[in-house]
């Protein structure tokens, strides 16, 4: 058998119920209860196998605590059991008559944390998730977007980690929500916080006002929104620095300013990618779940998710204008150097052009006295029998010093003094 064979089984799924087209029962809804005891009752799960990188084991989990991922990998939250938290989903059958009578009345929200394949088809099967849905999630689809489906919404967005001392910062990190009609479960392959800012919102709300899966929703989108603000904070502190050092630095000071140009462009780079399509998110759950949002009851979310989409639309806004005013700078920067370099070149052409003119002086008294460092007798040596006559050797010199006379003024005509 051919490796190209054996790669095309192992895509192949295991069953045709295990591919994506096979047909669906539409008459079915709500939980398969008669499925949860696949669940309740998993077999022991390879953390190697999960879909998840070495460092994140070793990170703090997404609630805040001290426990790795493996102690935290499930959270269930309903008003009579609060947030629970899990290493495997049977371990919320120790909750008891709450954990049923929560799954039954269907108010609850259910929080999976870097899942295996087959928790994700178990999980699939159970809450009657689309099989598209569940492939989105297992491949780590990356392109935000909201899809409608006949029992729930299915919503795709984009976070990222925020630790500056990291190198992976600023690295995206998607959350899956799928939305049904009272209840909510989503999806993250690394450790977000947003999933515990959103248990501390409901914690100081509950007396005031209703939660429903739609809330929830809006919450998660709303704390990653506001998560974007310090960043945004921070890039236009940078870029304002940047922009008013680059023309008045010296030329010693100007050593790290191209670098710090390079990064700040990288970070308004990456904030674009991670904007840009949020605005059509926001308006198509908007849009498409028209009518869910309007039969919630408690807050208008729709008109919350309106100034969501505000928010971003100022932001991608903001990343475009600061993104301008740094290619400006580097313009800006780039032409002051090529002017700096040129005005080097000047003055190294000016000080070559006078060192050729004091050669031009000296090349032809050189010349002269050059002569008589051979083996030839001076001219009026030994004249009359007597010494050395100094009338020659003073003529010499006065002819020498007029040359030399000559070729300052023809130098200077020429401009090169």
């Amino acid at each position: 058998m051919s490796e190209d064979t054996k790669s095309n089984e192992v895509l192949r799924p295991d069953g045709p119920e295990d591919d994506v087209c096979f047909p669906l029962d539409q008459e079915e809804s709500g939980i398969a209860f008669h499925l949860l005891d696949e669940l309740l009752n998993p077999k022991p799960v390879n953390f190697d196998e999960l879909n998840v990188s070495v460092s994140f084991k070793n990170n703090l989990d997404p609630y805040g605590s001290a426990q790795i991922l493996e102690e935290n990998r499930f959270m269930f939250y309903s008003s009579s059991t609060g947030p629970v938290y899990a290493k495997y989903f049977s371990d919320f059958a120790s909750l008891g008559t709450s954990f049923h009578e929560a799954l039954h009345s269907g108010k609850f929200w259910l929080d999976v944390s870097a899942a295996t394949e087959a928790e994700m088809k178990s999980l699939g099967r159970v809450f009657r998730i689309h099989p598209l849905t569940v492939e989105d999630i297992l491949t780590g689809e990356i392109r935000e977007k909201c899809e409608l489906f006949r029992q729930y919404y299915f919503v795709c967005f984009r976070a990222y980690e925020q630790n500056a001392n990291s190198i992976s910062y600023l690295d995206p990190s998607s959350i899956y929500n799928v939305v049904f009609r009272e209840s909510i479960i989503s999806f993250h392959s690394k450790p977000l916080y947003h999933i515990s800012s959103v248990l501390k919102r409901i914690q100081q709300l509950k007396d005031f006002i209703s939660f429903s899966a739609d809330w929830i929703n809006y919450a998660l989108i709303d704390d990653i929104t506001d998560s974007f603000a310090p960043m945004m904070r921070h890039i236009e502190l940078e870029v304002d620095a940047i922009d008013e050092l680059v023309l008045i630095l010296k030329e010693s000071e100007q050593s790290d300013m191209l670098r710090r140009i390079g990064h700040a462009r990288k970070k308004v780079t990456l904030l674009l990618r991670l904007l840009t399509t949020k605005p059509d998110v926001i308006k198509a759950l908007s849009l498409r779940c028209d009518d869910r949002l309007r039969a919630s009851k408690g807050p208008d979310i729709k008109l919350y998710l309106g100034d969501i989409q505000d928010h971003l639309i100022t932001m991608v806004q903001n990343s475009l204008h600061y993104e301008k005013v740094l290619a400006r700078a580097h313009s800006n920067y780039l032409a002051q150097i090529s002017i700096e370099l040129t005005q080097v070149s000047n003055r190294t052409n000016d000080v070559v052009a006078k060192l050729t003119a004091m050669a031009s002086i000296l090349l032809p008294m050189n010349v002269i006295t050059g002569l008589w460092g051979m083996n030839v007798y001076v001219p009026g040596q030994f004249v009359d029998g007597s010494e050395t006559s100094l009338i020659w050797f003073f003529g010499i010199f006065t002819g020498m010093i007029f040359v030399g006379i000559l070729m300052f003024f023809l130098v200077r005509g020429k401009g090169l003094f």
